[in-house]
């Protein structure tokens, strides 16, 4: 398949792991952390950690969106369903993420009024045809998919779609980048940012890493040569700096329209992330102007404290100093047919990565 196959060419990946090998300082550890979904399950798909020197290890972090939006979310959105008249909507991937005593899935299987969408245009309509319904769309994700949710409010707005609200759950990424490296539990060397989240904020933001911390960066695409190369950019920076390796998509500005709507209608709060806690700044919430869509404020419902399941170490492994294998439910009473943690829900979990394709 043209613009695919080229970058997944055998003999290309062969040169660049080579090259990695060559440019390598002796017996120097590398650390490097992968902060997006989408790259771990490429790392793991295309099994390029095979293909690397063993003093390279690459690092997952808290790329997955599902994955680090933490209990006491997903145990408010449960209580919004369960209101009368209340019909809830979500990306597919947040049904069976478990709470704190219960799931989307299993309250749907209850009889709550739980549907699947694949965008907010969709939930919008289901809006329209429902004038007697509450609709409430679960927005959970980084910068990328907040345009679009962005777009649906002022959409709402404009047709006086007074039935729908968002339950917003939106994080960025530089905040909690800066948050693991000032984590002394955790030691990188270099990231490999996010792709998708930087097609909308550009690579401007990120240059904190190199002025403020010292650590180099280098923003990447998705096939195995993306990957490797910005390996190698990382290994061949000889000062720490910002750049861009996914230069097809990416541009140091990024997407000035997305980033116009998103600060139209959200502003920036503090967040809790599974397993890091509260990050200053890493939260969108809806602006005062669109508060009538906003979720949190138009329903009052009791939640109970949130809590963990026992034995999960979902949170250790979002913050890089776990590996799954090394949590006694992985593989056993936590798969992706019966899971336990967000992690090993999720398309883009590094769970449900080790599960499908790592050596168990």
């Amino acid at each position: 398949m043209k613009y695919i196959d080229e970058f997944r060419d055998r003999k290309l990946i062969d040169k660049l792991a080579a090259r990695i090998r060559r440019s390598i300082d002796g017996d120097r550890q590398y650390k490097f952390m992968e902060v997006c979904g989408t790259h771990t399950m490429a790392i793991f798909k295309f099994a390029l950690r095979d293909l690397l020197p063993e003093n390279i290890r690459l690092i997952s972090g808290p790329g997955c969106p599902v994955c680090v939006t933490p209990n006491d979310y997903l145990d408010r959105a449960i209580a919004i369903a369960r209101l009368p008249n209340v019909i809830v909507t979500t990306f597919g991937d947040m049904m069976r993420v478990p709470g704190s005593r219960s799931s989307l899935e299993k309250e749907k299987a209850s009889g709550k009024m739980i549907k699947m969408v694949y965008s907010t245009l969709d939930a919008l309509e289901i809006a329209r045809r429902n004038p007697d319904k509450e609709i409430v769309f679960l927005g959970v994700g980084f910068e990328t998919t907040v345009p679009t949710v962005a777009a649906s409010i002022v959409e709402a707005q404009k047709e006086g779609i007074n039935n729908y609200s968002v339950l917003s759950a939106h994080k960025t990424m530089p905040n909690v980048l800066e948050a693991l490296v000032k984590d002394k539990d955790i030691e990188v060397d270099g990231f490999l940012l996010p792709g998708h989240v930087s097609t909308v904020i550009g690579s401007k933001p990120y240059d904190f890493l190199t002025k403020k911390y010292g650590i180099g960066a280098v923003v990447t695409g998705f096939e195995p040569t993306d990957i490797l190369e910005a390996i190698l950019m990382l290994i061949e920076q000889k000062k720490p700096k910002v750049e861009i390796q996914y230069k097809r998509f990416i541009c140091a500005g990024g997407n000035p329209v997305a980033r116009k709507i998103n600060d139209r209608v959200f502003e920036r709060s503090s967040a809790r992330w599974r397993g890091i806690g509260i990050v200053p700044g890493s939260g969108l919430k809806i602006r005062r102007a669109y508060s009538r869509f906003d979720a949190s404020s138009r329903f009052n419902v009791k939640v109970a404290p949130a809590r963990e399941e026992s034995g999960c170490i979902c949170g250790q492994v979002l913050k890089g100093i776990k590996a799954p294998p090394e949590c006694k439910l992985f593989g056993k009473v936590c798969t992706p047919e019966n899971p336990v943690g967000a992690c090993m829900v999720s398309s883009e979990g590094t769970c449900a990565a080790y599960y499908k394709y790592g050596k168990r």
